[in-house]
């Protein structure tokens, strides 16, 4: 049923575009009321308005803290038309009905982001608003709650539609976006509390995510997806993509494994591929365009169609480099103007800058059905102090440096793991198999297929122990000269045994990288 509006509550934080509602408002003749800097901005804009306290007969106090939350106000808004016991009730209390809530709350967000004072971020958690808009969002069937300024001009469509009434269809609609941003605001407001008290994991936990953009389809063309932002910067996600056609969701999915990635290499310049969220290929070199070529030639086929990422600002010569191959996506710290221009003749070609991207949230989730997994990042590397040098040989020091860059890839290459370097580039990368040998019978197979020069004396590292000498055996008829890996099996001597007889180099860190 359409509802006359008659009565409207006016309190906005965001007093922009306020003129196009209130000229409405007037039009059908529409009582407003309203309290504090936004009463101000109405008189302000040439509008009759009341003002609560007035209306109410109490003056605001506790510094602005109590102003809306008075029984004529709620009465107004919860009050039932069509419920006599109600209609007799407001009678005897000379209350009116309110008919319309537009609200936007303190900017609670916007403060987070640019105050550090716990006072000052307190005192902008609203309540009278998130009080008044469940209250109007309750009681859809009477009331016409607006919770944002993007619906501002649906309102006017449906006022004017409907010649000064609004539909039952409209009211709920926006009753359900209302509960949604009280559900919001709440949530990051509870994990700022959270995160101030440093709770991971606490009884009850509370995911917000603001839509930044709905997406053509999600894996395949038969899903849909959308991608939200979960940061109390909910503007973007420092990504600006400067060409290039709509990301997809799968695009999105490898852009953020290589990030991850390239956030584990900050010193030297290094390049991450990426094919369907695992590393094809991995290098750093003091040269930016040997970065790049060492990070391709690491897997050429599977480089086809994936996602490159770069620590550094990609000039012309890389650019030309890069164009000679087909890639979905190129990610890099700037560009120049030679290299934009080279880059943005492949007009699909998806160009992002990443010098304002940075990694904040160090929380994994995992759904499924009716619930959720919830773990901290694994953002462990291998600590040089607890190596163990279980052969007879024992690595250099540069050796070790090299170790260290071949574990730390494999971290983030699906289990079972199995990475080949030389030089800090991948050679050969074994991921996602049931089977650790089958891992190292792929690494093994990649490596000479497509860097047979530079098997033998490869530094080979594992994601978890080696529960059989198979594994390794494999890796050593293969070429290669150093293996790290956690360490564990019950068949540690076994293995060991296997890398002395073969007189190969093995060290232990203590530290498993399953990445499922």
């Amino acid at each position: 049923m359409n509802k006359k509006i008659k009565t409207a509550l006016i309190s906005v934080s965001d007093k922009t575009a306020l003129t196009s509602i209130l000229k409405v408002l007037k039009k059908f003749k529409v009582k407003i009321l309203s309290s504090g800097g936004t009463y101000i901005a109405i008189k302000k804009l040439g509008y009759k308005c009341e003002e609560v306290s007035k209306y109410t007969g109490q003056k605001e106090m506790l510094d602005g803290r109590v102003k809306t939350l008075h029984p004529k106000i709620h009465a107004g808004i919860l009050y039932d038309r069509g419920n006599n016991k109600h209609k007799r009730e407001m009678n005897r209390e000379n209350y009116n009905a309110i008919d319309l809530i537009i609200v936007n709350f303190y900017p609670f967000q916007e403060t987070l982001t640019k105050f550090k004072s716990p006072k000052k971020i307190i005192e902008n958690i609203d309540i009278g608003g998130p009080a008044m808009v469940r209250s109007a969002a309750k009681n859809f069937n009477n009331v016409t709650i607006i919770t944002s300024q993007d619906d501002y001009q649906k309102f006017i469509k449906e006022i004017k539609d409907n010649n000064g009434k609004v539909s039952l269809k409209f009211r709920e609609l926006m009753s359900s976006k209302a509960f949604g941003i009280t559900a919001y605001y709440d949530s990051i407001i509870a994990n700022w509390f959270n995160e101030k008290l440093k709770i991971e994991f606490p009884e009850r936990k509370t995911i917000f995510g603001k839509k930044f953009k709905s997406l053509r389809y999600g894996e395949n063309p038969h899903q849909n997806s959308s991608i939200y932002i979960n940061n109390y910067n909910d503007k973007d996600i420092g990504l600006n993509q400067l060409n290039g056609k709509d990301l997809s969701y799968n695009n999105f999915n490898d852009i953020f494994a290589a990030l991850e990635i390239l956030s584990s290499l900050k010193k030297d310049p290094s390049t991450v591929i990426i094919k369907h969220a695992n590393p094809c290929g991995v290098a750093k070199n003091k040269s930016p365009l040997i970065s790049f070529k060492k990070a391709f030639d690491s897997d050429p086929i599977s480089a086809f169609g994936g996602v490159v990422a770069c620590n550094y600002k990609i000039n012309k010569k890389i650019a030309a480099e890069i164009s000679k191959i087909f890639f979905e996506v190129i990610l890099a710290k700037s560009f120049d103007h030679d290299a934009l221009k080279i880059l943005k003749k492949k007009k699909n070609l998806r160009v992002i800058d990443i010098s304002k991207f940075e990694i904040k949230n160090l929380l994994s989730i995992r759904s499924f059905n009716n619930s959720f997994l919830v773990q901290n990042k694994d953002v462990q590397i291998m600590d040089k102090k607890k190596l163990r040098y279980v052969t007879k040989s024992k690595p250099t020091k540069k050796e070790i440096a090299e170790l260290e860059f071949a574990f730390t890839i494999c971290k983030h290459v699906k289990s079972n793991a199995i990475v080949l370097t030389n030089d800090f580039a991948t050679i050969g990368i074994g991921a996602g198999q049931s089977s650790r040998l089958d891992s190292c019978k792929i690494a093994s197979q990649k490596a000479k297929q497509f860097q047979p020069s530079k098997v033998r004396n490869s530094i080979a590292a594992s994601d978890a122990f080696f529960p059989f000498a198979d594994g390794i055996k494999t890796l050593i008829k293969a070429g290669v000269k150093i293996i790290v890996q956690p360490g564990g099996s019950m068949r540690d001597q076994e293995v060991i045994d296997a890398a002395n007889k073969a007189k190969i180099k093995m060290v232990f860190t203590g530290i498993r990288h399953f990445n499922h």
